[in-house]
């Protein structure tokens, strides 16, 4: 199996938040495929962080692409050159006003590397407490939910985790746990 070669490439839009180009490519057969279309995203994060008294944090908040408003883990951008590890706890104490004393990385997941690149790290995060308020950018409005752990796990066997890579976060964090 051979990677396929881009032969040119061209951006469409470039948004902070929706950026999209179309490559031409040359499969390893030698066909030719002249439009293929790339997400890019930036790389994020996904925590399942439990509190000090063993708490899942959740957040709940709008999710305007499927126009409901969902429950979900803490999850946020990294910012160019920063570790991944950083921005977990970065996105948590700006979102849940939580700080940890643990974290140890789970997983690593693409979101759909059909069409695009991006990757999303996930991280468990232990020992919390609540140190601050929250600090929300002018576009979130998140409130947090917290569960202990088996409501955690039966919210999440009861399919009500509607984000993909939240779902498969929190099973391989269940995995590592030892609690599947």
């Amino acid at each position: 199996m051979e990677k396929w070669k881009t032969i040119d490439s061209k951006y469409i839009i470039q948004r902070p938040w929706a950026t999209l180009r179309v490559d031409k490519l040359e499969m390893p057969n030698g066909n030719i495929k002249d439009e293929y279309y790339v997400l890019e995203y930036p790389t994020w994060v996904n925590m399942v962080a439990i509190t000090e008294d063993n708490q899942v944090i959740f957040v709940k908040q709008y999710r305007h692409g499927a126009s409901q408003i969902m429950v979900e883990l803490p999850a946020g951008v990294v910012e160019e050159n920063e570790d991944p590890e950083i921005a977990a706890r970065r996105e948590l104490l700006e979102e849940t006003g939580y700080a940890f004393d643990d974290i140890s990385y789970v997983c690593e997941l693409y979101a759909n590397p059909a069409t695009s690149g991006n990757l999303t790290y996930t991280y468990l995060l232990t020992g919390g407490r609540k140190v601050q308020e929250q600090e929300l950018d002018p576009s979130e409005d998140i409130d947090v939910v917290l569960m202990d752990l088996e409501d955690a796990k039966l919210f999440l066997f009861d399919n009500k985790i509607g984000q993909a890579l939240h779902t498969s976060a929190l099973f391989y964090t269940l995995k590592k746990l030892g609690k599947l």
